[in-house]
This record gives structure tokens, sequence and C-alpha cells, in this order.
């Protein structure tokens, strides 16, 4: 008799178990990987969300003391709608640039305002946006670290087999446009 033995068949069948077992272990790390990112993504939006909201009642209280920096307003408003509209991280990352550019551009005209930047609810206003801009950098960098091991874990072998076939994707990072240029301390204005 050539038959297979019993140790044989018990050896095939926990063979099989054990790879069904690894496979579903890595779909659990997958889907919990997935659904962290996700999180941390709605997470950045509730900072962005604060932070268009704030927006408003700065232009507004700036604009009576401002009022012929139109122009300027008028962009600083146009950029937040523009990054109100993006939903992808990899332009929802672009147009929050330009929005910080914008309002860097501002707020250096709020400079020509002595009135205005002593204006208490204004200072107040400046220093909630402060706030809402650090809470935004913590999630961006929370996110992010969430993104690299999502993407190291569906890239890596053999879980790259299975997140192929279940279709996890690599997620995109909230990076930013021109990292040199960020990462560069802004000149110190001298007081007047």
């Amino acid at each position: 008799m050539y038959g297979p033995t019993v140790t044989t068949i018990l050896t095939g069948i926990f063979l099989v178990a054990a790879l069904v077992i690894y496979v579903i272990i890595l779909y659990n790390r997958l889907v919990d990987r997935k659904n962290n990112v996700n999180s941390a993504w709605a997470d950045i939006d509730v900072h962005l969300k604060k932070r268009y909201d704030l927006i408003p009642s700065i232009l507004e209280t700036a604009s009576g003391y401002a009022a012929h920096e139109q122009k300027t307003l008028e962009k600083v408003a146009a950029a937040r709608g523009s990054a109100m509209r993006s939903l992808a991280p990899s332009e929802k990352a672009a147009k929050e640039n330009i929005l910080t550019e914008t309002l860097k551009s501002f707020f250096s005209v709020v400079e020509n305002y002595p009135t205005l930047k002593a204006n208490e609810a204004f200072l107040n206003l400046q220093k909630e946006l402060g706030s809402i801009e650090n809470s935004i950098e913590s999630a961006r960098r929370y996110y992010n670290a969430l993104v690299r091991d999502h993407n190291i874990l569906v890239e890596i072998f053999p879980a790259n087999i299975v997140a192929g076939a279940f279709g996890f994707t690599k997620t995109e990072y909230f990076s930013l446009k021109e990292p040199e240029k960020e990462r560069t301390p802004p000149a110190l204005r001298p007081n007047r």
C-alpha cells in the first residue's frame, strides 16, 4: 500500500490551517491599519474645518481696519474656498499650502496696521489660529506615520499578496508641497 499515511494527511491539514490563519491575521492587520489611517484623516479634517470656520472671523475683523486691502482679503477667502473643496490628501495638501502662503501674506499686510495688531479680538483670533495650526501639524505627522505603516504592510512580502488579493492599496501622504521652503524659518521682522 502506497497511500498517504495519517501523519501526512494531518500535516497537510495543519499546513493548510496555518496558511488560512496567517491570511486571516494579515487581512485583519490590513483592515486595522486602513481604519487607523481613515480615522487620522478624519481628525485632520476636523482641524481643517476649525481653521476654515475661523478664517472668515479673522477677515471680517481685519476688513474694518484694512478696508483698502480688499484684494488681499479676497485672495485669502478664495484660497480657503479652494482648500475646502479639495478631497484627496495630495490635492488637499497642495491647496492647504496655498492657503498657508496666502495667510502669511495677509498677516504681513496686518503688520502695517498697528491698531489692528492691538485689537484684542483680532489677537485672540490670531492666537486661536496658531493653536489650530499646531493641531493640524500634529495630526498631519500622526496621519503620515500611520500611512507609512500601512504602506509598508501593503508592500512587504507575503503581505503584499494578501493585500493585492483583497484590494488593499497604498495610501497617499498628506505632505508638504515644498518641504525645503516650509522647513525654513520665516525671517524675523524688527518691531516698529
